[in-house]
C-alpha cells in the first residue's frame, strides 16, 4: 500500500486571496443600490477619492469607499485600478478643492473638479493622480494644517448655499442633507459617515435646543421615529439643510420651521456635537 502524502498546516491554510483598490479619476461617479443603471442612486464617489473593490459583475464592480466604508455598485469603466501603495500615498495628508467647480489641467484635456475633490501630492499648484500630472490654479484647502472650528464649518457650507437636492448626491451641483453634513466634515479632516442614522451615533449629546452652537448636528425624525435627515447648526438658532435645495430655515425645540412656507417641516430628534 503505497504511503499517505503527509500535509503541514500552512498547506491548508486558505489562499490568501489578493485585494483590488481603485480610484476615481473623473469628475464624479453614481454609486448605485444594485448593477444597474436603474439602481437608485446611493452616493457619488469624487475625483480621488478611493475604495476597494468587493464583488465583480458583467460590467460592475461593488465597492466599499475608504472615507465612510459606504457599499455600492459602480461602473467598471469609470475608474482606475492602483495598488495598496498608491492608495495610501493617495491618504497621506490630501488637499481638497474649495471651487464649486474649478478646472485641472493635464497635458491635453481640462477635467472640471467639483468641491471636495481630493488632489493627491498637491504642492500649490500641481497635483498627480497615478500617471498623469496635473495642473490645478484653483482655492484647495490642506486640511491636516486646519483647526476644524464652527467658524470654518459655517464658510463651507455656505459655499454649497441652493445646490439642489439630489439623492445620493455630495456635490454643489447635486447633493442630500446627509451627503451635504459629511462634505462639511470631510473639508475640515474630519470622517463621519453617509447616512443620517449612522451620523447621529457621533458625538455629545446637547440636551437643550438653547445650548446648541453653531457647527452642532441637528438630526430629525420621520413618522415611523426613525433618524432621516440632518442639518447644520447656524448662529442664532438657524439651520443650514437640504430640503428642495440646501437652503437656511429656523430651528427650535420642536424641529425645523420653514421661513418660506411657514410650517414646521422636520421634528427634531436630537443635536449632537462634533466640534468638542
Amino acid at each position: 500500500m503505497p504511503e499517505l502524502p503527509s500535509y503541514t498546516h500552512d498547506d491548508l491554510s486558505e489562499e490568501v486571496v489578493e485585494k483590488i483598490y481603485g480610484v476615481c479619476h473623473m469628475s464624479s461617479v453614481p454609486i448605485r443600490a444594485r448593477p444597474s443603471n436603474r439602481g437608485q442612486m446611493v452616493s457619488q464617489l469624487l475625483f480621488g477619492e478611493t475604495f476597494e473593490v468587493l464583488e465583480e459583475e458583467e460590467r460592475w464592480v461593488k465597492i466599499q469607499c475608504t472615507w465612510d466604508k459606504s457599499k455600492g455598485w459602480i461602473n467598471n469603466q469609470q475608474f482606475q485600478e492602483i495598488t495598496e501603495e498608491r492608495l495610501e500615498r493617495i491618504q497621506q495628508q490630501p488637499a481638497y478643492s474649495l471651487e464649486i467647480t474649478q478646472p485641472a489641467l493635464s497635458r491635453d484635456y481640462y477635467l472640471p473638479l467639483l468641491m471636495g475633490s481630493t488632489l493627491p501630492n498637491y504642492d500649490g499648484i500641481n497635483f498627480r493622480l497615478n500617471d498623469t500630472r496635473y495642473t490645478y490654479s484653483g482655492q484647495a484647502v490642506l486640511p491636516h494644517l486646519l483647526t476644524p472650528s464652527a467658524d470654518l464649518a459655517i464658510r463651507i457650507a455656505r459655499k454649497y448655499l441652493y445646490a439642489p437636492e439630489l439623492p445620493g448626491g455630495r456635490s454643489p451641483f447635486g447633493i442630500d442633507a446627509s451627503g451635504f453634513a459629511q462634505m462639511i466634515f470631510k473639508l475640515m479632516n474630519i470622517k463621519i459617515a453617509r447616512t443620517p442614522a449612522r451620523q447621529a451615533l457621533r458625538g455629545k449629546v446637547v440636551h437643550f435646543v438653547s445650548e446648541a452652537r453653531p457647527g452642532d448636528l441637528a438630526f430629525f425624525e420621520n413618522e415611523r421615529n426613525k433618524v432621516h435627515h440632518v442639518g447644520m447648526i447656524m448662529p442664532d438658532l438657524e439651520i443650514i439643510h437640504v430640503a428642495g435645495q440646501v437652503r437656511i430655515d429656523r430651528l427650535d425645540h420642536y424641529g425645523i420651521f420653514n421661513t418660506v412656507s411657514k410650517r414646521y417641516t422636520h421634528k427634531l430628534r436630537v443635536v449632537k456635537r462634533i466640534l468638542l
